[in-house]
């Protein structure tokens, strides 16, 4: 298994070198950084300014290759964001100057105090729904629910977004509906209304999704020799339905760790919860290139971690996987 885990880290290093690359190459080849510091400044900047900015954030060098003379030929631009971040070094916001560890570290307790509670309340939830569903398959209920699935799915995130924060927050004055404080139990009022609003805008694809999928075990031939050995359908549905359907759930499971860290941009911005979410999408806004890069680079460490944890469950859940 070792072996394994090393080649499978091994492959992940080109696999984030290209992602770096790409985005290396959209932030500073397709734009420039003179276009990159001059938003940042605003138009009026002088040039001076704009050449102190680019000089203080190592943005005034060449762009792949040092031709300078008495330099040395790999200080430039691309080799030195890929060495600092090949050591782990994040670096400093580009608008704030801030140390992105700081930054990232301070945004990843409130991004988890939603997108943890909001993914277990909402994986089991989907899983009861879509179990329930499949003991009650081709009936009233089952085609009730199937519209009301695509109906939740057809509704876009910000529906959920200004409905909850209208009807639960200002109507209904429940929850406040913007802000955050960190502070013991007082920061549950703060999270409760965007956990529960993450849960229902999820809750129509995961449940049809949930559902595809065990009632495409139903049709396996276990299960009818399961049923022919006289099992009846509560244990079929709970020990070999959902135990073989596992293998499908653990993808989908794993497949949200970057989520889970990286959090939900749209959600925190409009809660004003300084979560991760929320310092992309500033970022983004800005720009400030070094968080989005940051961003990116942690996001496909995490993928990637995500699918290597995805080979060790299945070998975990399934004994007839062998991890070679």
């Amino acid at each position: 298994m070792f072996a394994y885990i090393l080649r499978r880290l091994l492959y992940s290093v080109p696999i984030v070198f290209g992602v770096m690359l790409i985005t290396f190459v959209l932030f500073f080849v397709v734009q420039s950084p003179n276009a990159m510091a001059r938003r940042v400044l605003g138009p009026k900047a002088t040039p001076q300014a704009v050449e102190n900015w680019l000089h203080n954030r190592g943005y005034d060098k060449p762009l792949i290759v040092n031709t300078k003379p008495g330099e040395p030929v790999y200080d430039s631009l691309f080799f030195n964001q890929m060495r600092r971040l090949a050591v782990f070094d994040l670096g400093t916001s580009d608008v704030t100057g801030r140390p992105l560890k700081q930054v990232f570290a301070s945004g990843a307790l409130p991004s988890l105090l939603i997108t943890f509670p909001a993914f277990v309340v909402g994986f089991a939830v989907a899983l009861g729904l879509a179990l329930y569903l499949v003991f009650v398959r081709n009936s009233a209920m089952d085609m009730t629910a199937a519209l009301l699935c695509v109906a939740l799915m057809s509704m876009p995130v910000m529906v959920y977004i200004i409905f909850g924060q209208y009807l639960v927050a200002q109507v209904l004055n429940y929850f406040p509906a913007f802000g955050f404080n960190l502070q013991g139990w007082s920061t549950t009022k703060f999270l409760l209304l965007p956990v529960a609003l993450m849960v229902v805008s999820g809750l129509g694809a995961e449940v049809r999704l949930y559902r595809a999928l065990f009632l495409e075990e139903m049709g396996q031939d276990y299960i009818r020799t399961a049923r022919a050995k006289g099992v009846s359908n509560t244990v079929v549905l709970l020990v070999h339905v959902l135990k073989n359907g596992m293998i499908n759930l653990i993808t989908l499971i794993v497949a949200s760790l970057p989520f889970l860290i990286m959090g939900s941009l749209v959600l925190e911005n409009f809660f004003g919860i300084p979560g991760l979410g929320n310092v992309l999408f500033t970022a983004i806004q800005a720009p400030d290139f070094a968080v989005v890069q940051a961003s990116v680079f942690l996001g496909s460490l995490l993928y990637l971690v995500g699918l290597l944890l995805t080979d060790l469950c299945y070998a975990w859940v399934d004994p007839r996987i062998r991890i070679q």
